[in-house]
This record gives structure tokens, C-alpha cells and sequence, in this order.
């Protein structure tokens, strides 16, 4: 990637969590950092910018599910920079209850970020690698994107589309010279908890309010006890200094292991292994 103290990176959803910590990190090393967030101020506010030895990281607003947000933030990346080198699309949110008392508005509220919003960033970066004939994409994923978990099925559902998505687009750009690598992260101690969405209908009235509740806690203490969100920046940095990265990278020891089982057991013994965890 040449001289990684010159490359410019966008990461989008970096006010918090993994995006932050990802944003960080590479601003320590250098990269001049644009991290986005869809409630920040005004893009041309100079207070938002820090300072990290040669690099530095300003929030700028963006909303992915926006398409003029993504134009203009895109935009103004370019306006200051010139280029775009790393995309990382991190931007997401994650709502919970039974495929049942999911409305299609609530599913298409989590497609609309977790899967279009990635779609639109990719649309308005593309063109600028291709010209570049270089780039690297890194699309957060999540192991729910190979483990469909109970009561967390649509989002389960918006990261194995992008898990499609980013390995058609894998070979679609490689004669560009572009990159795409999934990163996959287990249960990690962020925001997503706080911030996740009981579906409307997941109340007193639901046939599935009991078994829902014991997922949903198995859920919320798995994340609590997770690893801070820097485990996944490091895997960020590790990628990024790789000559050929892989298609995907788990994170997580375990999960690893989970990953590689998957690929000679059973499914019907995954099934029961996936009931046992969140029963």
C-alpha cells in the first residue's frame, strides 16, 4: 500500500465502539483518518479534528442510508485529500425478536443500514479506487454472518448478504487492484448492546416472549464479557499490512474454531449446538 503514513481512510459509524477504536488506531500509525457519524456537527468544524503524531482523525457527518449524505461526505473526503485509500464500512445496528413479530418495516430498517448502506459507500468509493487502480475495502461483518442466531434472525440475514456481497465484489475489483477482506467479530464490549432494537411486537403479548428473553440475555451477557473493540482495529492493521489479505478474518479464538467445525459437522448438529447456547 506504499507509505502508510500518506494513506486516507474513510470509516464509517467511528463515533463509538469498533469503528472508533479502528479510526484510532490508524491515526496513531499515521493515516489521515475520516471517521463518520450520522449525528455529527457541520463537515467543515475544525474542533473535530485530533491530532496523533503525523496522522489525525476527524468525524464527519454522514448517513449511510442517506444516499446525498454519502455524495457529499464522499466528497468532501476527496475536496480535502484528493484520494480515498481504505474504506472501511463498519456503519450498523442490530435489532432483536422472533422472524414472526418482525415487522417487514423493522427489516427493512436493519437492510437499509447493515446492507444498502454499505451498498451506497462502495458506489460513491468505487469509481476513486479504480481510477487509483488500487484500494482496500474491509467489510465488518460479524459471525452472525455465518452462524444464524435465534431472535437475532434479520440481522443475522443483512450480514450474510454482505458477506455475498463483499465476496462477488472480491472478484469483480481484483483486476483493479482493489481488496476486500471480511472481518468477522464475535461477541465485543460495545455500544451495539445498549443500542440494540427490541422489535414492537416482542412485548407481553408474544408467544415467543419467554424463550426470547433467555436468548436475549445469553445475547447481552456474551457482549458484556466480550473483548474491547481494539481487538478487531488490530486485525484492521494486520490486514492492511498484508501484500494479499484472505477473504475473510474471524476474531476470536473460539470463534475460529466454531467457524472450522461448521465446515465438517453436521448441520443439524450446529442447529443444536446454536438451540443449547441460546435457549
Amino acid at each position: 500500500m506504499g507509505n502508510v503514513n500518506e494513506d486516507v481512510v474513510l470509516v464509517t459509524g467511528a463515533s463509538s465502539g469498533i469503528g472508533k477504536a479502528i479510526a484510532e488506531r490508524l491515526a496513531r500509525l499515521g493515516y489521515r483518518v475520516y471517521g463518520t457519524s450520522r449525528k455529527q456537527k457541520p463537515l467543515d468544524d475544525k474542533s473535530l479534528e485530533k491530532q496523533y503524531g503525523p496522522g489525525f482523525f476527524k468525524l464527519i457527518q454522514l448517513d449511510v442510508c442517506n444516499e446525498e449524505s454519502v455524495k457529499n461526505a464522499v466528497e468532501y473526503v476527496l475536496e480535502k485529500e484528493g484520494t480515498i485509500d481504505v474504506l472501511v464500512n463498519n456503519a450498523g445496528f442490530g435489532i432483536a425478536g422472533s422472524v414472526e413479530d418482525t415487522s417487514t418495516e423493522e427489516a427493512q430498517k436493519q437492510f437499509d443500514t447493515n446492507f444498502f448502506g454499505v451498498h451506497r459507500m462502495l458506489r460513491h468509493v468505487l469509481p476513486v479506487m479504480r481510477k487509483n487502480r488500487k484500494g482496500t475495502i474491509i467489510n465488518i461483518s460479524s459471525v452472525a454472518g455465518i452462524f444464524s442466531i435465534p431472535f437475532q434472525s434479520v440481522y443475522s440475514a443483512s450480514k450474510y448478504a454482505l458477506e455475498a456481497l463483499s465476496e462477488a465484489l472480491r472478484v469483480e475489483v481484483k483486476p483493479f487492484g482493489i481488496k476486500v477482506v471480511l472481518v468477522e467479530p464475535g461477541d465485543t464490549r460495545t455500544e451495539f448492546t445498549s443500542r440494540r432494537q427490541i422489535v414492537t411486537a416482542a412485548g407481553e403479548n408474544s408467544v415467543y416472549k419467554e424463550s426470547f428473553e433467555r436468548s436475549l440475555n445469553t445475547m447481552v451477557r456474551d457482549e458484556i464479557n466480550g473483548p474491547e473493540p481494539d481487538v478487531v482495529a488490530k486485525v484492521v492493521i494486520k490486514i492492511l499490512r498484508r501484500k494479499n489479505p484472505p477473504v475473510r478474518v474471524v476474531v476470536g479464538a473460539s470463534y475460529k474454531a466454531m467457524v472450522i467445525l461448521k465446515r465438517f459437522i453436521p448441520a443439524r448438529f450446529v442447529e443444536y449446538i446454536i438451540g443449547k447456547l441460546y435457549s
